[in-house]
């Protein structure tokens, strides 16, 4: 995948003492492992937390989880340990982990190396030995908030707290540029399969006869384009704030709009290319690309207190009446005020009536703000790559 960023440097910790910083005060204590971050270097980001009981690389890996430190609620996090096909980027992009117990022993085939060593070798802070129920009770009652991390014996708690405190909020920050790619490429790989792994492909050959997505790329995870491809597309990436004029130039047949971090109401060069192809050409976003959807509709969006991360939401297709368990990571949602009349909602989220899902057959234009291609056990929502297919095929036609 393209869009790397540098790693940071720094020594592997070795248990020393670390802390989390919260800006209204609050401070956890525990163990460093991973890389090593003391006071003059020090972790900063959002404090949030993802309810799943695995996938932890996938998560460290995805982009849309830039500018932000993660806590995880299951209890032990590295029991099936790390490899190089897990991964949704080439980069780890979650600035932070805190676990309550880091496995150092993983019992799985596929593992290659211990979560210690993936972060350590990446120059990514963990801490261990916190109370997690703790921290996340505190992030649901309190909100997400910014916070610091950082470890050895002349780290003052205070110090951090005082950083924490001067730290911008996640609101009006945009980090897809930071992460979506520079230059156009084209993808034609297939999902993992066991034996296999990552490195199935399609020839040239194959590709040239299927139907053309272009992918906008504000963050893009790399299942994503797989099931792109595996679906029936031959898939061409281009970096976030593309203009219409040169998408209309590749010649697509759908435009597909991807998942990102960072505040979607900072995206207006991304969102107005989006705006002029709405009704030229079928369109799918996904999570962040459904919130650009919503905004190229006359939508805006709004900061959730804590946000929805985790492998067990539930979300009702209000055409079906069908109820999906699914994966979710955003800290955004779209205001139902100010959409389209040719806009209607399709998904709602049970647990907090947020809108999750958008349609507009006279556009043809759809977006889910969950994660179909993320598999926290069902498939429920791997349909939607072969509804936007069909979508496309049945334009053309």
């Amino acid at each position: 995948m393209k869009n790397e960023r540098a790693q940071h440097g720094g020594p592997e910790a070795t248990g020393e003492v670390g802390y989390l910083a919260f800006a209204d005060g609050t401070v956890f204590k525990g163990r460093c492992f991973g890389g090593l971050r003391d006071k003059s270097n020090p972790v900063t980001g959002e404090a949030v937390f993802n309810t799943s009981m695995y996938g932890y690389q996938e998560i460290l890996t995805d982009p849309s989880y830039a500018g932000q430190i993660m806590c995880f609620t299951y209890p032990h996090i590295g029991n099936v340990g790390c490899n190089e096909e897990d991964v949704e980027s080439s980069s780890v992009y979650t600035e932070g982990l805190v676990v309550r117990a880091a496995h150092k022993a993983p019992s799985n085939f596929r593992a290659t190396v211990t979560l210690q060593a993936y972060l350590a070798r990446r120059g990514i802070m963990g801490l261990e030995g916190i109370d997690t129920r703790v921290v996340v009770s505190h992030l649901r009652d309190k909100g997400s908030q910014m916070a610091v991390m950082a470890g050895g014996d002349r780290v003052r708690p205070d110090d951090l707290v005082d950083r924490a405190r001067t730290l911008a909020s996640m609101e009006g920050r945009d980090f897809v540029k930071h992460v979506a790619c520079k230059e156009v490429y084209t993808w034609d790989h297939l999902p993992w399969t066991l034996g296999a792994g990552n490195t199935r492909k399609l020839s040239q050959e194959k590709l040239v006869s299927r139907p053309h997505a272009v992918a906008v790329d504000c963050g893009v995870k790399t299942n994503i384009l797989r099931l792109l491809v595996d679906v029936g597309f031959r898939v061409t990436v281009v970096p976030a704030g593309t203009s219409s004029e040169q998408i209309l130039a590749l010649r697509p047949d759908g435009v597909f709009l991807s998942n990102g971090p960072g505040d979607p109401a900072t995206l207006g060069y991304v969102v107005r290319p989006v705006k002029d192809l709405l009704g030229k050409v079928p369109m799918f976003g996904i999570c962040l690309g459904h919130q650009i959807l919503g905004q190229a509709c006359g939508g805006s969006t709004y900061k959730l207190k804590f946000g929805h991360r985790g492998g067990n939401h539930p979300v009702r297709d209000e055409t079906t009446g069908k109820v999906e368990i699914t994966v979710q990571n955003h800290g955004f949602a779209v205001r139902g005020e100010g959409l389209s009349s040719k806009v209607k909602v399709s998904h709602i989220n049970l647990n907090d009536r947020t809108i999750e899902g958008l349609e507009s057959r006279e556009l043809r234009a759809f977006s889910v703000q969950y994660h179909p291609e993320a598999s926290p056990g069902p498939h429920d929502s791997r349909y939607l790559f072969k509804r936007f297919y069909d979508l496309v095929v049945g334009a053309g036609a």
